[in-house]
């Protein structure tokens, strides 16, 4: 077990602009092409130019192609001097067939904003813990970007083009579980993946951090196993503070007698750290929040009320 942050220094990638060309990647699953040609089409309504390779559409059992074409395709998007950032087409499963094939080098070396979710956790703790590059926790092409109401402009514009940090735009959802300040550094991604990490090389490092969670379709006794795996494991042992997602149909029948809420206060709640729930970040029903992974962030939960605001710029300017 290893949850101490190990000393990478960081390395923040230059800021996305209007008329920057994306590059667009796919190192998990296949996906629908209706969806990531509107997804690509509300792209260019942005102000970006996406670009792709041909071989993004290749399929192999259930990932986009093979694992080595994924490797190929995230390789040579990262050398690209064109390439001002990555958005993945979707998650599904398949990222973790890249760790350790990864060139983390030149990924240091040509830093680019990478943003994803789901499946791409893998891929989101990987470059910050073993790289040292902050990464994006937001929208995808085939899934937020196709959709009219899909992603939260404002948190996307402040994470990937800000020359300072800004306030998460939280809504009245937002829970209060556990009061309480912290400050340390915005880490996490969906539960599963995370902690599919756990007994690997590559397992996640969790000290210091503000930990974000989040899942979706999983039910309420997967997702306590998972956070009591993580509790058990001592792997809650220097997190400053917890805030999870929305937890999208995390429920186990219509006509249970119990909430997620419920089972998820029982873990966490005797931590002695501030915990908030409800951050529209990931699996979520709209406007997906870009949220920075690898910089200072701030968590204060008092009196029913929650903030979270990102201290310091995520880009370079």
């Amino acid at each position: 077990m290893s949850t101490s942050r190990q000393p990478v220094k960081p390395v923040k990638p230059p800021a996305l602009h209007r008329g920057d060309k994306v590059g667009i990647v796919a190192p998990a699953s296949n996906f629908n092409r209706t969806d990531f040609e509107a997804g690509c089409e509300a792209l260019r309504r942005a102000g970006y130019e996406p670009f792709y390779l041909d071989s993004i559409f290749e399929r192999d059992v259930y990932f986009a192609g093979s694992a080595e074409r994924r490797v190929r395709e995230l390789d040579e998007m990262f050398g690209r001097a064109d390439i001002k950032a990555i958005l993945c087409a979707r998650g599904g499963y398949g990222s973790n067939y890249l760790l350790g094939r990864l060139n983390l080098e030149k990924i240091r070396a040509r830093p680019r904003i990478f943003v994803g979710y789901s499946d791409l956790t893998s891929l989101l703790t990987y470059f910050s813990d073993a790289a040292g590059l902050v990464t994006f926790h937001g929208p995808m092409v085939a899934k937020d970007w196709a959709h009219t109401g899909g992603v939260d402009l404002m948190s996307w514009k402040a994470a990937l083009s800000g020359c300072a940090g800004f306030e998460v735009p939280l809504d009245s959802e937002v829970k209060a579980f556990v009061d309480g300040e912290a400050e340390g550094k915005l880490y996490g991604g969906c539960l599963s993946m995370l902690v599919a990490s756990l007994g690997t090389p590559y397992e996640i490092k969790t000290a210091g951090t503000i930990l974000f969670l989040e899942d979706v379709a999983a039910k309420p006794f997967q997702v306590d196993r998972m956070l009591m795996q993580l509790k058990l494991g001592g792997y809650f042992e220097g997190v400053r503070g917890i805030v999870f997602g929305q937890m999208l149909d995390c429920v186990q029948s219509s006509n249970q007698d119990y909430t997620l809420e419920e089972v998820v206060r029982r873990i966490v709640g005797d931590l002695g750290i501030p915990v908030a729930y409800g951050v529209r970040s990931g699996h979520v029903s709209s406007r997906n929040i870009t949220l920075p992974f690898g910089v200072k962030a701030a968590l204060s939960v008092r009196a029913g009320s929650v903030a979270l605001r990102v201290m310091e710029p995520a880009v370079t300017c």
